[in-house]
């Protein structure tokens, strides 16, 4: 099968990413094989590809966005069987038996496994994944349109939920790319005035047609004190330029699993008055659930640009470019 690996991480310019033709996966015993339908490329996969989290395995098929058709299941499977279209996201393991994952935070559990970065991934035809860690995908949206919810979708939202942003809130987002557009829609929806900080033109106008009620410069000041802010560009120096734009009792999340270094922070200018400072980590399954049941009840505009499974190499260049208009997704 054709299918995009990372044998030896670095600079895109070094082109890290190789084109194989690689053997179709066989699904071990509580797994599932799909054929890809479609794959969203996401920033982590240019974080894997790039070196900047470290290879957990050599050489990797990056991609953890995956919509396909289950063709073939593994024994011991029975909730899922063949033609029934699922979704397989980044956490694809937990040991269900640490003190995080007794507690409900299966996202913190240190054996935890990821697509893409732990196993292969979604830039190649097929995929193979455990059963309990696939999802049920709503109806309405197209394979290419569903496919950012699988990560993009789903850590927004839990980065949404670990902003606190009160009621009718006042919530800033800084960077504008398939997940920050997707989390827009999602407070807008429940109510919120949402103003969104990036120096992209393009998403600037996405992020009006989409209802937000400002849009300027990732480091300019939002037009009134915010409630709430989600960090999402990976750019440690917003991190103190989003922090002064909180109002008193404001809380910054950083929704990357990648982020550069943060300059030194000032106390009373960026803390004080219980500013708050949270950072996410990956999802739990009930995240989600509840993320892809709210995309049922609410239909979200995703907005994408797809590119044949062919050009995974040009796509991931324009993602670090900043020249993807919301979700970039390979089409095999």
């Amino acid at each position: 099968m054709l299918a995009w690996q990372v044998a030896k991480p670095g600079p895109l310019s070094t082109r890290p990413l190789t084109r194989v033709d690689a053997k179709i996966p066989e699904p071990a015993e509580g797994e599932i094989r799909v054929r890809i339908a479609a794959c969203g490329v996401c920033r982590t996969d240019l974080h894997v590809t790039e070196g900047d989290l470290p290879p957990h395995r050599s050489p990797v098929i990056p991609g953890h966005e995956i919509v396909g058709y289950v063709d073939e299941v593994g024994s011991g499977v029975s909730e899922v069987a063949v033609g029934d279209r699922v979704g397989i996201a980044w956490l694809r393991h937990t040991d269900q038996e640490c003190v995080y994952c007794r507690r409900n935070a299966e996202n913190l559990c240190p054996q935890s496994r990821y697509t893409g970065w732990d196993a292969d991934g979604g830039y190649a035809e097929y995929a193979t994944a455990p059963a309990d860690y696939v999802y049920r995908l709503p109806d309405g949206y197209s394979d290419a349109e569903v496919a950012p919810l699988l990560c993009a979708g789903i850590i927004g939202f839990r980065a949404l939920r670990r902003a606190e942003l009160p009621p009718g809130g006042r919530l800033g987002l800084y960077g504008f790319g398939a997940s920050a557009h997707l989390a827009a829609q999602v407070a807008i929806a429940e109510g919120a005035r949402v103003h969104v900080l990036t120096r992209a033109k393009q998403a600037q106008q996405l992020a009006l047609e989409l209802g937000a009620a400002s849009v300027g410069d990732g480091y300019a000041k939002p037009p009134e004190p915010l409630d709430s802010a989600i960090l999402f560009a990976p750019v440690g120096d917003l991190v103190p330029v989003s922090l002064a734009a909180l109002d008193r009792g404001g809380t910054l999340s950083i929704a990357g699993i990648h982020l550069t270094d943060i300059p030194p922070l000032n106390y009373e200018r960026h803390l004080f008055q219980e500013r708050q400072l949270r950072s996410v980590t990956a999802n739990t399954r009930t995240d989600g659930r509840d993320f892809l049941d709210f995309a049922t009840r609410h239909r979200l505009q995703v907005t994408t640009s797809p590119y044949p499974l062919s050009r995974a190499d040009e796509a991931l260049d324009d993602l670090a470019a900043d020249r993807v208009n919301g979700a970039a997704v390979l089409i095999p």
